[in-house]
């Protein structure tokens, strides 16, 4: 065998199993799609502990930080969760999905077992204790404070200050996605809840059938406001999500609409 020719044979083979390595690279198997799969909290399980609460009134489920309200009525039931300062990011995480699964202590976990909550609300850093002398919620601690009736589903209730592992899923949400209106004259303040894909939304415009597209800014929690005078003319809503996608709602509310409506959009596929 000549020298070139050997040479070429050996460039041959090594091309060969490149593309036989890139191969087997490329094409392993994920529970996410690649728009997921970029954004590493989606995928890894991450270190964190969760406490939980135990509702004294019904009442005790409506308010939060978020400004969903009444969390039964709007849909989200006890798969909810508060989160720490660490986390909460001001409230732009509102409505955001977590996947929860108990770790590292075999007297309480309930093995093989793991649950699936909406962002809803806020755990306020307690400065009287340290971070890990009582201060769960205190930075730099990732903490969930959940309903016991979803804690329950993970791990015994005697547990108290539970390790367990978390990741950001895709939200899987019934119906379209929520614009409930109120404020007074040019005020207008909208709360958009059951949010779908990525569940947290950071930008909002709304129009009416006589403006243009009028940018809304974020309130609080998932409550956006703009002063425009709107009443008597149909509404639109354009809603873009923590990935970067935008869905556009239009003429959601009628011309005839009212403060303290809600009215159902588009929803993100999922």
């Amino acid at each position: 065998m000549s020298p070139p020719y050997a040479v070429a044979v050996i460039l041959s083979t090594l091309s060969i199993l490149l593309t036989l390595v890139s191969s087997h690279y490329s094409s392993s198997s994920s529970d996410y799609p690649p728009s997921l799969q970029a954004s590493p909290e989606f995928a890894e399980w991450r270190s964190a502990h969760a406490t939980y609460y135990a509702a004294a009134d019904p009442r005790d489920a409506v308010g939060g930080a978020c400004g969903y309200g009444d969390l039964v009525k709007g849909g989200y039931g006890m798969a909810t969760v508060g989160l720490s300062e660490t986390l909460f990011e001001r409230g732009q995480i509102c409505g955001a999905c977590f996947e929860l699964r108990c770790v590292d202590d075999n007297r309480w976990c309930i093995p093989g077992t793991s649950i699936i909550v909406t962002a809803t609300n806020f755990c306020a850093p307690n400065y009287g204790f340290t971070s890990d002398g009582g201060g769960h919620c205190n930075p730099p601690n990732k903490h969930f404070v959940l309903p016991i009736e979803s804690f329950e589903k993970i791990a015994i209730w005697k547990a108290g200050n539970m390790p367990v592992q978390y990741r950001r899923i895709k939200c899987r949400k019934e119906g379209g996605i929520r614009f409930t209106v109120t404020g007074s004259g040019i005020f207008i303040s909208v709360l958009i809840s059951n949010v779908a894909g990525h569940g947290d939304i950071v930008a909002v415009k709304v129009k009416g059938s006589r403006t243009g597209w009028l940018p809304m800014g974020r309130n609080w929690g998932q409550i956006w406001h703009v002063n425009a005078l709107l009443q008597n003319q149909p509404l639109s809503f354009e809603v873009t999500s923590s990935d970067g996608k935008t869905l556009t709602s239009y003429n959601v509310a009628p011309k005839d609409w009212t403060f303290g409506q809600t009215f159902e959009g588009k929803q993100f596929e999922t």
